[in-house]
């Protein structure tokens, strides 16, 4: 038997939270960099950080970022963090008016989208920055943050400063500090992209990122990518996938893109359906399920998915089950030396477990 194509589960599930006031911890987000594993997530109005020095296989205590009076979250919103060669940077869109009742969308009034800098490994965080030049722009909260590994960072967020869902973002080649003017990404000719799908960003040089973003074309909402470098759209929209999804309403599912040997790999939901489209597939059926993840490590693809609380991951034709129930939400990210690390939400609390 060919056992490259087994998944390797660690023995070893962390578990962290809920807190002890069982306010539950929400959306994880997770990077790799400075020989750290971070994880960034939510717990109520709290963007937390916990650090894990050995590969994933452990995590330190989780340390508060910053505290805010509403934090976007839900549905793939919440706190994003990534690394680059000096710092850490949180990001989040936050605001200070509570909706009343359930609110799917994001904050009802206000809400920018800030970042947070470490200089010192996580110890110190600075005050915030904001991204976006039109206040409350970002407040249905689904963003992107990617960093080119060279000093510049690009964000992608789905902006309400007008009538309609656009996608905008803006750049910062200070690793924060201050970011550009913002940038008018795509406007859909029907006035609306996909109202409450999050975009998703990767790097594809230095200086160059490409933003994956669900669309709205007549009955079809299906899933495009734009590049951009210096700070400007530089290619037309390309559709993700061979098929089409015609449905007249948001499924609220972003799905995952990522650059590996300078080509583009993508996962994403058509229908109930998990798809992966590689260079050498336009489109390959591998599940079913929701809440799309998707990581690369070595020649090697890792697809995430939950569905009524089961959470699978799939890679190299071979699909394992981290939990049974409870499960919801999955983030991967590669590890160093091979295999990746997975977390989820989970009554309250987030796991992880690394696979090989």
């Amino acid at each position: 038997m060919n056992t490259s194509l087994i998944i390797i589960v660690s023995l070893i599930m962390v578990s962290l939270g809920p807190a002890p006031d069982k306010t539950p911890y929400r959306q994880p987000q997770l990077a790799v960099g400075q020989g750290k594993v971070a994880m960034a997530f939510a717990r109520g109005g709290s963007v937390m950080i916990a650090f894990s020095s050995d590969n994933g296989r452990t995590f330190g205590a989780a340390t508060k970022v910053s505290e805010a009076p509403v934090l976007a979250t839900g549905r793939h919103r919440g706190p994003r963090v990534l690394f680059t060669e000096r710092e850490i940077v949180v990001s989040a869109v936050v605001g200070n008016t509570l909706a009343t009742g359930e609110h799917a969308h994001g904050l009802p009034t206000d809400g920018d989208l800030v970042v947070w800098r470490s200089m010192d490994r996580g110890k110190t965080w600075s005050k915030p920055s904001i991204v976006n030049d039109v206040p409350a722009a970002p407040r249905e909260g689904l963003h992107s943050l990617v960093s080119d590994g060279h000093g510049q960072l690009a964000a992608a967020w789905l902006d309400l400063r007008n009538t309609g869902t656009r996608l905008y973002g803006a750049f910062s080649k200070d690793g924060g500090i201050t970011w550009s003017k913002n940038v008018l990404i795509y406007e859909a000719p029907g006035g609306t992209i996909c109202q409450c799908c999050a975009p998703v960003l990767v790097s594809t040089g230095v200086g160059e990122f490409t933003v994956m973003f669900r669309n709205v074309l007549g009955e079809s909402r299906d899933l495009y990518t734009i590049r951009l470098k210096g700070g400007a759209v530089v290619s037309k929209p390309e559709k993700v996938g061979a098929g089409t999804w015609n449905i007249n309403a948001c499924p609220m599912d972003g799905g995952g893109l990522v650059y590996s040997g300078g080509q583009l790999v993508s996962a994403w939901r058509r229908g109930d359906e998990v798809y992966l489209s590689t260079p050498s597939a336009p489109e390959t059926k591998i599940g079913a399920g929701v809440d799309i993840a998707l990581a690369v490590s070595g020649e090697r693809t890792f697809v995430a998915w939950q569905k009524g609380g089961k959470v699978s991951v799939w890679s190299s034709g071979k699909t394992v089950i981290l939990t049974e129930q409870g499960g919801g939400f999955p983030a991967l990210t590669g590890l160093p030396g091979g295999g990746v690390l997975a977390a989820w939400e989970s009554d309250g609390a987030i796991r992880t477990q690394v696979l090989r």
